[in-house]
């Protein structure tokens, strides 16, 4: 396995990075990315005491950006400290270790008739020309209890304890979320958890790590996409990496201590029938530092069917997206098949 973890290459190439990891020309951030320029994306306190202007933040937030940052949002830092700890650990294993911890995806990963993308590993979806990402993951189910699968975590107690002391917290922060979005939409606040599955949506964790890259200027960690599920719940490190496009530029977003970053992803731009707006986004790769994030994917249980909420779709605002499984708009994104 050593060298077909993105980590194990990284020992290996010090100063040239494979062919498969250098990105085309209109790819690569050295060429693409606006230097200097930073993205401010609106930073929202959601301990302020004006819910209207929480509310009114947020829904300017999705429908201009896609993407907004969260301060004092309850979660006490030494859980995220601790998420963060036990994440570290288990990638600074050695690779033989990490094989023995947890299931390992097999190298070619077939999405055929499989929704599951959890497990360790590096490849996530079908790569143009064969490029790959310079970033190993490992995703799995951390909510609710009946979805979790024990075999895609790593074996290590403490890993277990800080993850579902984390579950417990973020799910608050998911539901605030979601109510003000449907809030926003004028519709009821339960509204759009409600379309989501309820009490049955899934909270679907990934750790990425980007290892330091000796060309970090050809290389990107993700390459760009928007997220297929409803809305991610980030936790950075401290190491910035993540880029946003605007105005048919590439930017670097600036993200700012204890804060979360949060995306709208495809099936809350469905669901609001555009009127928020999924964010395409990538990630760059630092020379001399492991990057690491802690993205939650809030989906929708596999078979349950989404599409524009029926309170926002009449005849003067009709359906601009059609209503699918989820688990079939999941095979067609992977597979960069047309939804």
């Amino acid at each position: 396995m050593m060298e077909r973890s993105v980590q194990g290459i990284a020992l290996k190439y010090k100063e040239k990075i494979p062919e498969e990891f250098i990105r085309s020309k209109d790819e690569q951030p050295g060429i693409t990315t606006v230097e200097g320029a930073v993205l401010e994306v609106p930073v929202i306190d959601l301990r302020n005491p004006d819910e209207e202007k929480i509310l009114e933040s947020i829904v300017d937030a999705s429908q201009k950006w896609g993407m907004f940052q969260v301060v004092n949002h309850e979660i006490p830092s030494e859980v995220i400290s601790k998420l963060q700890q036990v994440g570290r650990e288990f990638f600074e294993l050695p690779e033989e270790e990490k094989e023995k911890e947890v299931y390992v995806k097999p190298v070619e990963v077939d999405h055929a008739g499989t929704l599951s993308l959890e497990g360790y590993g590096t490849k996530l979806q079908r790569e143009v020309q064969g490029k790959k990402g310079w970033v190993d993951h490992l995703f799995h189910k951390i909510w609710p209890p009946s979805a979790v699968n024990y075999h895609f975590w790593p074996k290590n107690p403490s890993y277990r304890e800080a993850n579902e002391e984390y579950a417990k917290w973020v799910q608050g922060v998911g539901d605030k979320l979601l109510k003000w979005l449907s809030l926003g939409l004028g519709i009821e606040e339960e509204e759009l958890k409600k379309a989501l599955g309820g009490e049955n949506l899934v909270y679907l964790t990934k750790i990425n790590y980007y290892p330091p890259c000796p060309q970090p200027e050809v290389a990107l960690g993700v390459v760009a996409h928007t997220d297929m599920n409803s809305i991610t719940i980030l936790v950075p490190n401290d190491v910035q990496g993540l880029q946003a496009y605007r105005d048919g530029l590439w930017y670097d977003v600036k993200y700012i201590p204890n804060a979360l970053v949060i995306h709208i992803g495809d099936q809350m731009e469905i669901l609001s029938n555009g009127r928020y707006k999924s964010v395409l986004h990538r990630t760059r790769v630092n020379k001399d530092k492991t990057r690491m994030s802690w993205p939650v994917f809030l989906e929708p249980p596999a078979d349950l069917q989404v599409g524009p909420h029926p309170k926002l779709v009449n005849e003067n605002n009709p359906a601009k997206y059609r209503t699918k499984k989820y688990s079939d708009y999941v095979y067609c994104k992977l597979n960069k098949i047309p939804q």
